[in-house]
């Protein structure tokens, strides 16, 4: 794979416009190598085969050893470009002359970042290398300014970090010693954690030159003081030496001031911990149905509870916390190295193009003076993040402690590939037997089938909408990966355990198969005399398979993709436990997702009927002369609306934003326009023309509400001053026309309730033929808008550069209540 690819793949697709600007950059050099082929293409060409056949024998003479270091220095004086050329920052005279022979940039630091003047712009063609390194300079103090920025809010965040330590251990310490801390074993820990904090102090400062020197000089001086007790150091040294002596002094006082001072302050703050308690209260999130009714009902209790379960809350909240500070500063250090790699493989592009020595000059600004390069904050950070982590969160065991903070990539599995495959080529095989069952044995054409079509069809097509929705979000993540949208990050899912496309086909195919094989079996001992007796068996396929699924669904043990039944379940209770629960995006995306699958709903509710009160061995449908049962058609039909429009309004008053009320309006309206077209269809005679023209018009104006807030504000779409005309400014796929087709498509699945409302009749489709494809056609329309509503979603979070989750903290102090207010 191509450098420029890799590094596409690498990026935080968050920080993407943050990065360097490579292909850009490339486009640059590419114009210097059309200008040279236009203007001397033969001398071009003469001296780009002699440089491959130069660089053919470097390789070949460098490998058998015969190649010195002076051949080589002699080699690049040869195909020098004259003097005048000042190299950057050399290290010997050496190197000054290297650099005056042979570097053709001087870069120094400007006000703005760093600047590169090119010494060689009066040559021909300089003009194109000046900007070259025009745009090299403003992407490289883009870059250096951004990380810059990230490393100062990361290095904020280890500050409150680090004072959640603090009243974690005073908390710790409080539930273990209740009756106070023994005054002895308060003296050996506070001396362990001085002696601590003195030697990482020393570590860290010996990582710096100044650090090294000083404990250099520190050795130096005990051993010289072993040796001559009571003799001058000054002796036999110049004024030099003795300047030099003087400043070592300085130095070696100023670390050991700060050693001291940091082992001061330590047992002036640490002597007593649970004095940190007194100004520490507990932050409560309104994340639980409790801690949302003491909200309303203004029940602020944040006294502190010292018990072992309130102990647990806190460490399971602080770990939550320094997982995800500990992946912020894996992405930072990511970044930086990419970065790094990508100045130098464009520099190197930069000098076998025009045959000049710039690398080394710019590379040296990069690693040595920029802080991009040259700081170590991060890579100290991640070491004392790893070392707090497994000493208080996974007592001391390092494997643990470091399979938490980095979990192992998921591998890519040959027997999920081929279990998919084999799974999808069943479904395709049953499919067409069920086709030559009912076509070879004629079965649409007894007596039996309208009653097979009222009973046992909604029965098996509940699968059928499961299965299609799972199809489509299979689709969805294949299509979020080949364009690079972080649905993993949107979602919430923890990093290594987020299903791929193939284990969802294979959930998919899997109950397929199952549904097929159910029907097939229904039909066969339907047909065959010898199973014909078995009424009451027969009946009961479909039931056995639901129980099965929800078996699976709900079962504790971990297989069958534990992680995700349970993201799943959880979502999906925080939905029907609408408004209790804070809501966040998993939830109310579940959400919506159960407003697209209302016919399922019913599905389960026909059943309950035809299972519990129905006469299921006789095969005939009761339900709906139950007035319990039409009742509840219009409870199902609006419950996952009233679900959605709860949520709406539970973020109306957290967040007071006019939006989520109109959102709540739009859900509203639909339960109207729902529950209309539900009395329609259930009325007499007598009165369909008025419930009729009443569903037209609410389910209408929901309509447009609706197709207006999915292309506008859920896409982000139709926006007539971007640049991409009646689209938006940042679009991920390239071809403008999908977005158009999905518009259109979007507007004709969402009218297609008018076949309830208009009684369209087909002779060759039965009413529940229609009734699922209909249903069927609101499932593919959501599956088509979850994917431009999270590319919506990504291109947001590209544009305010948010690539981490913001995760609660348990404890509040009083200090930063006074900042606050």
């Amino acid at each position: 794979m191509k450098f420029g690819k890799e590094f596409s793949s690498q990026m935080v697709p968050e920080w993407h416009e943050a990065y360097m600007n490579y292909n850009y950059l490339k486009t640059l050099l590419k114009d210097i190598i059309r200008f040279k082929r236009k203007n001397n293409p033969h001398h071009h060409g003469h001296a780009h085969h002699h440089h491959h056949l130069r660089r053919t024998l470097t390789l070949y003479r460098s490998f058998s050893g015969l190649l010195s270091t002076s051949g080589r220095k002699r080699h690049h004086h040869g195909h020098g470009h004259g003097g005048g050329q000042i190299g950057h920052l050399s290290d010997s005279d050496d190197d000054i002359e290297e650099g005056l022979r042979s570097a053709p940039i001087l870069v120094h630091s400007a006000s703005h970042g760093y600047e590169t003047t090119f010494l060689m712009a009066a040559e021909e063609g300089g003009e194109y290398e000046t900007v070259f390194f025009r745009r090299l300079d403003d992407e490289f103090n883009k870059v250096d300014r951004f990380y810059k920025e990230k490393v100062e809010e990361v290095m904020k965040e280890a500050v409150m970090l680090n004072k959640q330590m603090d009243a974690l251990i005073a908390f710790r310490v409080k539930v273990e010693h209740p009756d106070g801390w023994p005054w002895e074993e308060r003296t050996v820990e506070m001396t362990q954690l001085a002696s601590d904090v003195a030697s990482s102090v020393a570590a860290v400062t010996a990582t710096t030159p100044a650090g090294a020197r000083s404990m250099k000089v520190r050795a130096h001086q005990a051993h010289m003081e072993a040796i001559q007790e009571g003799g001058s150091s000054k002796a036999g040294k110049s004024d030099e030496d003795e300047d030099d002596d003087i400043v070592e002094k300085e130095e070696v006082n100023v670390v050991s001031n700060v050693v001291a001072g940091e082992i001061s302050r330590f047992r002036a703050a640490r002597p007593s911990p649970i004095e940190v308690l007194d100004r520490v209260k507990i932050n409560h999130t309104k994340e639980t149905p409790r801690s949302t009714i003491k909200s309303v009902l203004q029940v602020a209790n944040t006294e502190l509870k010292f018990s072992r379960e309130n102990l647990k809350r806190v460490e399971d909240k602080l770990r939550r916390a320094f997982v995800e500070f500990y992946q912020k500063i894996r992405l930072l250090k990511s970044y930086s190295f990419l970065n790094v790699l990508a100045f130098s493989k464009i520099m190197k592009k930069y000098d076998k193009i025009t045959t000049r020595n710039a690398t080394k000059s710019y590379m040296k600004m990069v690693d040595d003076n920029s802080y991009l390069g040259s700081s170590d904050e991060v890579n100290r950070l991640m070491e004392r993040v790893e070392a707090t982590f497994i000493k208080h969160f996974t007592n001391g065991n390092r494997t643990k402690g470091m399979n938490i903070l980095r979990p192992k990539a998921k591998r890519e599995r040959h027997r999920i590939t081929f279990s998919t495959g084999f799974l999808a080529g069943c479904v395709f095989s049953l499919i067409v037997a069920l086709f030559a069952i009912i076509r070879t044995r004629n079965v649409l054409h007894k007596e039996g089938q309208n009653q097979y079509m009222n009973t046992m069809f909604p029965l098996y097509s509940f699968f059928g909408f499961i299965v299609l929705h799972i199809l489509m979000y299979a689709g969805n993540i294949y299509y979020w990966r080949r364009y690079r949208v972080n649905y993993s990050f949107i979602f919430g899912f923890k990093q290594g355990r987020e299903l791929g496309y193939r284990q969802v086909l294979l959930v998919g195919f899997s109950i397929g198969v199952l549904a097929l094989l159910c029907v097939i079996a229904n039909l066969d001992m339907e047909v065959d005399p010898k199973t014909n007796e078995y009424k009451a068996l027969t009946e009961l396929l479909p039931l056995f398979l639901l129980i099965v699924l929800f078996i699976v669904l709900v079962l504790p043990f971990n297989i069958f993709y534990r992680s995700s039944r349970l993201f799943f379940l959880t979502c999906l209770f925080h939905c029907v436990a609408a408004p209790l629960y804070k809501v966040t995006l998993p939830d109310f995306l579940v959400g919506d997702q159960l407003t697209s699958q209302v016919q399922a709903i019913r599905s389960v509710q026909f059943y309950i009927c035809h299972y519990g009160w129905g006469d299921y061995k006789h095969r005939k449908n009761t339900c709906t002369d139950s007035d319990a049962y039409n009742a509840f058609l219009f409870i199902v039909a609006a419950v996952p609306y009233v679900w959605r429009l709860l949520q709406c309004l539970r973020r109306l008053f957290e967040e007071k934003n006019a939006e989520q009320g109109y959102n709540g309006l739009k859900y509203f309206l639909t339960i109207v326009a729902v529950c209309v077209r539900t009395a329609y269809s259930v009325v007499d005679e007598d009165h369909k023309f008025i419930w009729r023209m009443l569903a037209v018009i609410f389910s209408a104006i929901a309509a447009i509400f609706c197709t207006y807030w999915d292309l506008v504000l859920d896409w982000g779409l139709l926006n007539r001053t971007s640049k991409n005309r009646w689209l938006r400014d940042k679009l991920l796929v390239p071809q403008k026309k999908v977005y158009f087709i999905a518009m259109i498509l979007n507007i004709l699945f969402r009218f297609a309730w008018l076949q309830t409302v208009l009684d369209f009749n087909f002779s060759f489709m039965h009413r529940q033929t229609m009734i699922t494809v209909v249903a069927s056609l609101e499932i593919i329309r959501r599956g088509i808008w979850n994917f431009f509503r999270l590319e919506n979603e990504h291109v947001n979070n590209v544009g305010k550069y948010r690539a981490f989750k913001t995760v609660p903290l348990p404890f509040n102090y009083d200090e930063d209540d006074d900042k606050d207010s």
